[in-house]
């Protein structure tokens, strides 16, 4: 009897014991499980978030339903990492995560006269003018719905133009994401790109002075965004018809499809951006760095001085005239005939010579885009101080004019008044 209860107490000992370690496994899994399902439900919070760069400060948010009211609710698409999109039922010109106002694709619809309203055909789509309901002309890109391509470079333009804000950057004012379409939204350039003043006949012919101060207000542009964006930002994609021009002719630099933080991806499988303006170092290696956007540069400045098509032999006909001028003087031989010899020569060679430093093979030769707009301001102010005394000189020369003439009349009135006199001296009966 002894024995039987000492084995049923040593039983329930071990069942106890046994019950005891399956608790605490079952607890462990339980805890387990739960960790593992809050960093899954963190994991696509971080998902639903869009990263925000305004003056170096990254800042996060949310766009889950969960966390906006139900008039501005949304559903957010990821887009690379980066990307979003409002495609939820929201009110006009909700202002977005990247401080870009949205629109509605009826508004726009309206404000183009139902898309009729076509002025130009770039590779990203249609740009159509459109005239809103504040009174403001804007200029409307449609991004072609078979163009994947262009649904990114669509996204980066909004990520990078929310934070990015110079005068000599075109201004994104809003974009639209409906109805299967995505559209960007900018401020109206009336006066057209810089190509279609170079290439049209029926554009205004640029003088060298405003050609100068066009390679100025780019440079300033892309000064910018390498020296004054954080983080700083690449182009890539300078090239002529991506310069427009205000109704004053300032300059400013457009369409950031391709552009990326220097931080961010400087290795590309593929090569992106324009034959003819393309970096060889980047062609070779696939690494693009500032030096690149300044290779470009280069080029345009060549065109500007040119009136010639990169895309057509331009720095093939470059070459060919540095053998004869060594990188610095003997540059005005590859003037652009329209401009029938309205330059200085020494200022060409100046902007040439610059010019050619941009497109040194080696990337580290190149000048900083800083450097560029000192050279090119520097340029510019000679250029204005001689207007001003050749006006000054003019002024001196109208005023010598206005001074004879008034003492050629006062000499004539002098001379009249004593003919007077003498006539009045006569008696007035005198026998003859």
């Amino acid at each position: 009897m002894k024995a039987k209860s000492s084995g049923l107490i040593i039983g329930i000992s071990i069942g106890v014991v046994i019950g005891a370690i399956l608790a605490i496994v079952g607890l462990l899994c339980f805890r387990f499980h739960r960790k593992r399902s809050q960093i899954g439900n963190s994991s696509s919070r971080r998902a639903a978030t869009i990263p925000i760069r305004a003056n170096g400060a990254d800042s996060c948010t949310v766009l889950s339903d969960s966390s906006m009211g139900t008039e501005t609710s949304s559903r957010a698409s990821i887009h690379n990492g980066i990307s979003f999109w409002f495609t939820g039922p929201r009110k006009s010109h909700v202002v977005a995560a990247s401080g870009i106002l949205e629109y509605s694709y009826k508004d726009l619809q309206k404000a183009t006269s139902n898309f009729t309203s076509i002025i130009g055909q770039g590779a990203f789509g249609p740009v159509y003018k459109a005239q809103m309901t504040t009174g403001e002309t804007v200029a409307v890109k449609v991004l072609a719905t078979d163009s994947k391509q262009g649904e990114k470079e669509f996204h980066t333009e909004v990520m990078l133009l929310g934070r990015l804000h110079h005068r000599n950057l075109v201004n994104l004012v809003g974009y639209c994401a409906e109805k299967g379409q995505h559209m960007l939204i900018y401020v109206y350039m009336s006066k057209g790109s810089l190509s279609s003043h170079l290439y049209n006949e029926n554009r205004q012919l640029l003088g060298w002075n405003l050609r100068v101060q066009i390679a100025l207000d780019v440079a300033r542009g892309l000064e910018y965004l390498h020296d004054g964006a954080v983080p700083p930002v690449i182009h890539r994609d300078i090239k002529s018809s991506n310069i427009l021009l205000d109704e004053s002719m300032g300059a400013r630099v457009a369409d950031f499809g391709l552009s990326r933080e220097d931080m961010i991806n400087r290795n590309a499988s593929n090569i992106q951006g324009t034959f003819g303006y393309l970096d060889p170092e980047y062609i070779s290696s696939r690494a693009f760095t500032k030096k690149s956007d300044v290779y470009s540069f280069g080029v345009l400045l060549f065109e500007l001085i040119a009136g010639r098509n990169p895309q057509q032999g331009l720095m093939e006909y470059v070459e060919l005239a540095a053998l004869n001028t060594e990188g610095q003087v003997g540059w005005e031989e590859i003037a652009d005939s329209r401009l029938d010899g309205n330059f200085d020569e020494r200022e060409l060679n100046d902007v040439a010579a610059l010019a050619y430093k941009c497109v040194n093979r080696s990337p580290r030769k190149r000048p900083s885009m800083r450097d560029n707009v000192q050279v090119l301001s520097h340029i510019l102010k000679t250029i204005q101080n001689k207007r001003h005394q050749k006006r000054r000189s003019s002024l001196s020369s109208s005023e010598v004019a206005i001074t004879i003439g008034q003492s050629a009349r006062q000499n004539s009135m002098n001379s009249e008044h004593h003919r007077a006199e003498s006539m009045d001296s006569i008696p007035d009966s005198v026998e003859v």
